[in-house]
């Protein structure tokens, strides 16, 4: 593996000094040459801390950070061979936009010819050409976000850190950004680590997404992993909008198992280490939840609306089920439903998931 965290820990004196604060637990995870992983969760999950500990900001209490064979805990930042986007992009705003770029060529001696070559460069990739005399303060936000990324590229590093570099943008011009440095990324094949907490964002940039809560490492997968086959309530939770009922287990096989939920019997997937009268979560995403007819009778359940949304491309209903149980379900509008009237949901055996209680 190229880079490489090992049991990493990181530990804080707590305030007033009385304890220790773990923001780092634990955390072992293997990055590819030239793949982008995201470390995603919620604020004080430890991702940012942990991006510190590999960019060299803050050193581990405990575990090993390794970097094409090489070892880099007691490693300082600048010799780490790589390069960090900041939330704020930390441009100087007394240099021009070409002086911003060619700073870190400059602290490392390059030839002036050689600065020259290198900053005209990634100023064309980064769509920079023609703004070279410009002050950061004539700049927009996210020419200023490219400046940002253009001074961390020209130096080449090995791995290029990004810490929630979006987030002061609109959201517009966010989702513009998200694709151009995806594809940056892709076209240098440079491996980069993005921390966020914006769950859409990590979805369409990553190859992996790395999930943190309470600063260990929870689930690590493809997109598609994380979002379709959550390994717990909290990761299922957490991306995408998601229904959980309780559920118990009456019997099983190899390929679907029988449940009670919300005073029915439903037909799941099964998943190894069932046991009979086990309780579980039955979790399943609002927009799976189909609307339906009399003909259908299989993984029904009766509900009243109590509230509905327009959203423009669909109606989010809040709906009660039995024994007090509330879902969401969102359809599309070509029907309506108010609140008081009664609906038949159909839970797609195929779109059910099985979770273990927390």
């Amino acid at each position: 593996m190229y880079l490489t965290l090992e049991h990493l820990t990181k530990k804080f004196p707590a305030r007033g000094r009385a304890g220790e604060v773990t923001a780092v637990d634990d955390v072992s995870l293997n990055i590819e040459k030239g793949r982008f992983v995201t470390l995603l969760g919620p604020s004080g999950c430890g991702k940012t801390t942990t991006l510190r500990l590999i960019a060299g900001f803050e050193f581990p209490t405990a575990g090993r950070i390794r970097l094409d064979g090489q070892r880099l805990d007691d490693v300082p930042p600048n010799r780490r061979d790589m390069a960090m986007v900041f939330q704020s992009y930390a441009i100087f705003p007394h240099l021009n936009v070409y002086e911003n770029i060619a700073y870190g060529l400059k602290i490392k001696k390059l030839t002036a010819d050689e600065i020259r070559r290198r900053a005209d460069e990634v100023m064309k990739l980064t769509q920079l050409s023609g703004l070279a005399d410009r002050a950061p303060n004539q700049l927009s936000g996210g020419q200023q976000q490219r400046v940002a990324l253009a001074r961390a590229l020209v130096v080449e590093p090995k791995v290029l850190l990004f810490d929630e570099p979006l987030s002061n943008l609109d959201a517009k011009l966010r989702e513009e950004m998200r694709f151009e440095i995806r594809d940056l990324q892709k076209r240098l094949g440079i491996t980069a680590i993005y921390v966020t907490h914006a769950q859409e964002e990590a979805l369409v940039m990553s190859d992996q997404i790395a999930i943190m809560n309470q600063g260990r490492l929870v689930q690590l997968g493809t997109p598609e992993e994380i979002y379709e086959q959550p390994h717990s309530r909290f990761v299922a939770d957490f991306i995408g909008l998601s229904d959980f009922l309780p559920a118990r287990v009456e019997s099983y096989d190899s390929r679907v198992a029988e449940v009670t939920a919300a005073n029915a019997s439903l037909t799941v997937p099964a998943k190894p280490g069932l046991a009979r009268g086990q309780s579980m979560w039955l979790f399943i995403r609002p927009n799976d939840i189909e609307i339906v007819s009399d003909q259908v009778e299989r993984n029904v359940l009766s509900a009243v609306v109590r509230h509905a949304t327009y959203l423009g491309n669909c109606i989010d209903y809040r709906v009660a089920l039995a024994g007090g149980l509330e879902l969401r379900v969102q359809s599309d509008t070509r029907h309506r439903y108010a609140p008081g009237e009664h609906m038949r949901l159909h839970l797609p055996v195929e779109r059910c998931r099985l979770i273990a209680e927390e």
